[in-house]
């Protein structure tokens, strides 16, 4: 198997992981975000909204309504964590070429010089930075019509009853409508990738120092903490960006269908706060999907590649 079908099938896979894992924390971050909901007299949410929320769609739906859009999510994620791992690795590769982005030239199964063993090439803070924002942005848009689709399932503003519906709606609605909230992911994904890439290769350089892994399952517990931290650290920062991008995509009314005026009822509706809603169900599921995805992938590489 060539290197970039081991990196897509291990992409694949790890996508597959966490979105059958971790669905429930999408669905309820959807609904936090949709808006509409009741608040206390300082504009927040009821601090238990989410576990009513849940006890809500239990109810009405049983314990699988908190898997609803698991297969809308698994078209999109599984490519997108596939394309996106894949050419993340391959765009490391040529910028480890030039002097630019990289320290020293690393081989792919290499034990690197800091002990860790890894199969990623090795670059500067910038070279990461660059790395995760192109990679993220470009698969973003690509597979932005399966976000929308995504975000309206879980969301319970619309009764589509198939993927295949769903998509057939929004397809005859044009462009615009497949296309909705893609200046939003970006602006939240290509910040989020590069700080998750940057923060990912520097904690794990830093832990590996600490621990020094002689085994893979070492290898792998450094990189399951590494990529934790890193995503609870872009996802925070990120935050507004994702509820923004929420709300354009679920709200059908017009005023919803700018970044900037979406912002302003945001803050009129739920004040500055309104903009980190569901900042606590995205953070849980980030930090897992971090650490389950880049273990998985990591792992299966280095199976591989070892093989």
């Amino acid at each position: 198997m060539s290197h970039v079908s081991q990196q897509l099938a291990s992409g694949a896979l790890s996508g597959l992981a966490t979105t059958v894992i971790l669905q429930p924390f999408d669905l309820l971050k959807t609904r936090m975000q949709q808006g509409g909901l009741p608040v206390s007299k300082h504009g927040r949410p009821h601090a238990s909204m989410v576990l009513a929320i849940s006890r809500e769609i239990v109810r009405t739906k049983g314990w699988s309504g908190l898997w609803r859009g698991t297969e809308a999510s698994l078209y999109r994620n599984v490519p997108g964590v596939a394309l996106y791992m894949a050419s993340l690795t391959q765009l490391r590769g040529f910028l480890a070429t030039s002097p630019h982005f990289t320290f020293v030239q690393t081989k792919k199964t290499s034990r690197n010089a800091n002990g860790s063993r890894s199969v990623l090439p090795t670059l500067t803070s910038s070279g990461n930075l660059a790395a995760g924002a192109a990679a993220r942005v470009t698969i973003g848009f690509l597979l932005n019509p399966f976000s929308v689709l995504k975000a309206r399932f879980e969301s319970n503003m619309y009764n589509y009853q198939s993927v295949g519906q769903g998509m057939g709606m929004m397809v005859r609605s044009g462009p615009s409508e497949l296309f909705r909230g893609f200046l939003a992911s970006a602006m939240r994904d290509a910040p989020h990738a590069g700080i998750f890439i940057v923060f990912y290769e520097q904690i794990k350089k830093d832990a590996s120092y600490l621990f020094a892994p002689q085994t893979t399952a070492q290898s792998s517990a450094v990189h399951a903490f590494s990529a934790a931290s890193a995503g609870a650290l872009a996802t925070i920062t990120t935050q507004p960006f994702d509820v923004i991008k929420t709300r354009i995509q679920v709200r059908p009314e017009g005023e919803y269908h700018s970044i900037l005026r979406t912002v302003k009822l945001v803050l009129r509706e739920r004040g500055p706060l309104g903009l980190f809603d569901g900042a606590s169900l995205r953070m849980s599921r980030k930090v897992l999907s971090s650490a389950i995805g880049w273990v998985v992938y990591e792992a299966v590489l280095m199976v591989w590649t070892s093989s």
